[in-house]
């Protein structure tokens, strides 16, 4: 790489002087500088020549880079930042701006990950400018953190606009935030600014890219195409949004209108935590139901712990986040299923003609589920449940919340949101075992388990991406208390994922839920059918 010019003495093209570095990223650098002409600021960014423009002639490059800057300057002003000259320097182009208020994300991230909230206010302004972008034909192309200027009081700038646009060349300046179809060389669209907006996201939350640099341009394009993404593992309500935007198949990419509104309803439920007192406010909640209602699953938190809000492709509440699998961190992809397989559970079929069950029936024949048998047992006794000895493969966990239940051998928490009413949430599952069994205990429950499953059913419903319930809503007695089973499918970054609950109440208003999701094609495995029924038959909640 050329090394830019750093010295007072020395202008760029006679003209402007650098005075401070302020950004850097592979493939581009940004300074703040001064026209000395004019003794106006202004902010200079030198990025690697993309190979179509080195075939333009220079004039015809500046001319167009200009005027589609300007262009997108008159829709969107005082959030893009208008190029007013543009410099050919050997194999590097420099862009002069006006310069724009903050300083570059990539300065942000410098100093660590953001919270949820002030990444979807971030994702939010972005997605201003691109939609009305794309309205205008116009295509960024070229968008990473050194792109995105954000203001302490949280205006956002965007910069880079007339780079790149429609090129059909593949993006040769920041190869860590191309997408999949960049990365093969078929050029961008609108698509690909999303998934440059979800890469910008994901690094928001989780403190690292989605994809690391690999030290050269083929080597990082070959990662964008091939490697899968670890799904983020502190995005809260945002993760589905941004593995929705990081679809490797741009079609499936969640469309901007999806990913608009779901950020807007995390930003709105932030702002009707202000509002109320923080010891009733639900986790994951849904804006439209009374504030006092809980469901199985969602746990009132006061900041900085996860709020409300939802994606229109996938969950609102807090049970159906975790039932779609939003928040199965350990051994998933963001774009697609984990290397590793996915595996789910049935309990082993156990005649029974007792009411009670503690296994799940079997689904309806829409469930894709090879198994076509009920499956039902009687729950065990307390005191069988506290002695038995864990099967082979097995062993008894004991959470420092007081429950305790036989978990597959290597399987431990993964998450844990603890709240001030004493509600909590706790994720288990293991690194490269994509199944998750989530625990909720809550404590301002309905006093009917079934009304309670269809709140969460009507939530799913609106919510979560090609929902289908199997079958009814199950009233059943677990280890003597009042519990309603629920079943449901959903899909998740393009995997189609089945879930079993079972919730039941302890007291008036308090209760546990537990929540089995797995790829829906391996449901019925053997392995999957012992490790549930393994759950059902052991699990002891702390305020039993």
């Amino acid at each position: 790489m050329v090394k830019v010019q750093v010295s007072t003495d020395e202008l760029v093209a006679g003209r402007y002087r650098l005075l401070e570095g302020v950004h850097h990223e592979e493939g581009r650098e940004g300074w703040h500088g001064q026209d000395v002409e004019s003794e106006r600021p202004v902010t200079l960014t030198r990025s690697r020549l993309p190979a179509h423009l080195r075939e333009e002639a220079e004039l015809r490059t500046a001319v167009r880079i200009t005027r589609e800057s300007e262009a997108l300057g008159l829709v969107c002003p005082g959030q893009v930042s208008v190029v007013v000259d543009v410099v050919e320097d050997k194999d590097f182009l420099w862009t002069v701006t006006a310069r724009p208020e903050g300083v570059p994300l990539s300065a942000v991230l410098g100093h660590g990950p953001v919270d949820y909230v002030r990444a979807a206010r971030i994702g939010l302004g972005v997605l201003d400018v691109l939609g009305a972008a794309h309205h205008e034909g116009i295509t960024h192309g070229d968008l990473s953190p050194g792109q995105v200027w954000v203001e302490e009081r949280g205006g956002v700038t965007v910069a880079g606009f007339g780079l790149m646009g429609a090129s059909a060349s593949p993006r040769v300046t920041a190869p860590s935030y191309a997408s999949p179809e960049q990365a093969r060389g078929e050029g961008g669209g609108p698509a690909t600014d999303l998934w440059a907006l979800g890469a910008i996201m994901y690094e928001m939350v989780e403190g690292r890219p989605a994809i690391r640099d690999r030290g050269g341009l083929e080597a990082t394009f070959r990662a964008v195409e091939r490697l899968p993404i670890r799904a983020p593992l502190s995005a809260g309500p945002l993760s589905p949004a941004i593995q929705g935007l990081l679809r490797r198949d741009p079609v499936e990419r969640v469309p901007e209108s999806v990913v608009r509104e779901a950020l807007t309803r995390i930003l709105k439920a932030e702002l009707d935590e202000d509002s109320m007192p923080t010891e009733t406010l639900p986790i994951f909640r849904d804006l439209d139901a009374p504030p006092a209602r809980r469901v199985w699953g969602k746990v009132p938190l006061s900041r900085p712990v996860l709020l409300g809000g939802a994606l229109a492709v996938t969950v609102v509440c807090f049970a159906a986040l975790t039932a779609a699998g939003g928040l199965s961190e350990s051994g998933t992809s963001a774009s697609g299923p984990a290397p590793s397989p996915r595996v789910s559970a049935t309990p082993s079929p156990t005649p029974s003609a007792s009411p009670s069950s503690s296994v799940p029936q079997q689904a309806p024949s829409t469930s894709p589920s090879p198994s076509s048998s009920s499956s039902a047992s009687t729950s065990p006794s307390p005191s069988h449940t506290l002695t038995e000895d864990p099967p082979t493969g097995f062993f008894r966990y004991t959470a420092p919340q007081g429950f305790s239940v036989q978990l597959p051998e290597g399987w431990k928490p993964v998450r844990t949101e603890n709240s001030a009413d004493g509600s909590y949430r706790v994720t288990l599952g293991a690194s490269g075992d994509p199944r998750t069994l989530v625990v909720t205990y809550s404590t301002q429950l309905t006093s009917d388990p079934v009304a309670v499953w269809r709140e969460v059913d009507a939530s799913l419903r609106g919510d979560s991406i090609a929902y289908e319930r199997l079958g009814d809503i199950r009233a059943v007695t677990y280890q003597g208390y009042k519990g309603a089973d629920m079943e449901w499918l959903s899909t998740n970054g393009g995997v189609r994922e089945r879930t079993f609950g079972r919730g039941y109440l302890i007291g008036d208003h308090e209760g546990f839920s537990l929540r089995w999701t797995t790829p829906a094609a391996d449901w019925d495995t053997a392995a999957n059918r012992d490790a549930l029924a393994a759950f059902l038959r052991t699990f002891k909640g702390g305020s039993q």
